[in-house]
């Protein structure tokens, strides 16, 4: 079913209709695609979205090395040697990483080689110390001016044994790492292993939070009588930066028309890929972003059946996406879940997806809600030792009473077509802590 426009001002009147949360993601879907890539350096690659293939153009490692401290042999020669029945060799050299020994081994010798170092020419194998021993009073040379055996060996080897191959690890020509992977510290470590100085990756999106009500004073200030600090500001920034977003700018302005009008027109030209507006979204006196937003843009959804946020709103302004999110604080932060942090997420190239740890578990007490409406319900987990759940219900009301989610581990989203759960049933349950990212 097609997402009806929302250009009627519903202002003093109420919605004559509510999107489903289905039609409003299905509207939100068409509209979004990762944003063109960017070139970074690798030290400032991490966390972000690779937007081409990476191909080595070397092999990793580029020589044989070892693996092990010990001495480079030809493992014929020790075969069968024990503490029994031990050997000797005659030590010719050493190889140390980034410095290899000048002598190639040959029957009988072996080449003194820490880990790391390069295997010297004829050697097949690397013999641990463990399995040598140094011969008592033994002198480099013999009085005849002929290398002298020192080297006793009391254990044997097989061929390639503490050997690391060139190309083990990364062959030349192979693809390292695929468009769409979120960098993490160990992938940014294979980067330089391969010898990639920059990498290209997709743009993170720009972000923008307008907080709008002449009641708010700014985050973190005392308020006076009648008056609230800005907790959506804040918490907003918060969301956004941990679904990627480059840089958020936040203003908080008052209900005044058209200060509202201005700071919502500057966000293309300033190049703000998502405009988030919270306040001002309702059906109230004071509610203009949506009229503001249909005469100057798109208004393509107002008014969503879902609790808490029904309020909400989203279009395009420009080449901004906009989402107008509810002035209570648990409504900006389920509006801001379902749509605008999937709209970042999506836009700097990561999975459209929750980023929340998803478990499942046993209610304790029933959750009810009605047909035809999604509710977002707050709640309490409990894990026992043998990895079972259960789910304690705190709240699907009080969209203003935000503590209700720093009590809350988690939430259950009722599905529009269920009317709620029973005590007893088991319920998917999606926690706010142990965030997964992308990876």
């Amino acid at each position: 079913m097609p997402v009806r426009p929302s250009a009627d001002d519903v202002r003093m009147r109420g919605f004559a209709r509510r999107t489903t949360v289905t039609e409003a993601l299905a509207w939100l879907d068409d509209q979004l695609a990762a944003l063109p890539a960017e070139t970074v350096a690798i030290d400032e690659a991490h966390g972000r979205v690779l937007a081409a293939d990476v191909t080595s153009s070397v092999d990793v490692p580029a020589f044989d090395r070892a693996m092990m401290d010990g001495y480079a042999v030809v493992a014929s020669d020790v075969q069968g040697a024990s503490t029994y029945s031990p050997l000797e060799l005659t030590e010719v050299g050493i190889s140390l990483p980034g410095r290899p020994a000048d002598a190639r081994v040959a029957p009988g010798q072996a080449v003194r080689i820490m880990t790391g170092a390069p295997i010297p020419d004829g050697a097949d194998a690397v013999l641990p110390f463990e399995k040598t021993r140094q011969l008592p009073n033994a002198a480099a040379t013999s009085p005849d001016g002929t290398a002298k055996k020192n080297v006793e060996v009391v254990g044997d080897v097989a061929v390639s044994a503490n050997v690391g191959r060139r190309g083990e690890d990364v062959r030349a020509g192979t693809i390292v790492l695929n468009a769409g992977r979120r960098l993490r510290p160990q992938d940014v470590g294979l980067l330089s292993a391969v010898a990639v100085p920059t990498v290209a990756v997709v743009r993170r999106p720009r972000v923008r939070i307008i907080t709008t009500g002449d009641e708010l004073v700014p985050a973190g200030h005392h308020p006076g009588p009648f008056q609230i600090a800005d907790a959506n500001g804040p918490m907003l920034s918060a969301l956004a930066e941990r679904d990627g977003a480059a840089t958020v700018e936040r203003v908080m302005i008052e209900d005044d028309r058209e200060a509202i009008s201005a700071a919502m027109l500057a966000a293309p030209d300033d190049g703000v890929d998502v405009l988030l507006i919270s306040g001002g979204s309702s059906v109230g006196q004071e509610d203009v972003a949506p009229v503001l937003l249909a005469q100057r843009g798109e208004l393509a959804v107002h008014g969503i059946a879902m609790r808490p946020s029904s309020p909400a709103g989203m279009g395009r302004l420009g080449g901004s996406l906009v989402f107008l999110l509810p002035g209570n604080p648990v409504s900006c932060l389920c509006a801001y879940d379902f749509f605008a942090g999937r709209a970042i997420r999506v836009l700097g190239g990561r999975r459209a997806a929750w980023p929340y740890r998803l478990t499942r578990g046993v209610l304790r007490a029933k959750i009810s809600s009605v047909i035809g409406r999604l509710d977002y319900c707050r709640v309490r987990i409990q894990e026992d030792d043998a990895g079972g759940a259960t789910v304690e219900p705190l709240a699907i009301s009080g969209a203003s009473v935000l503590s209700s989610t720093t009590r809350a581990d988690g939430f259950v989203v009722i599905a529009a077509d269920r009317e709620g759960y029973p005590a007893g049933d088991e319920v998917d349950v999606y926690w706010y802590d142990d965030a997964l990212g992308s990876y």
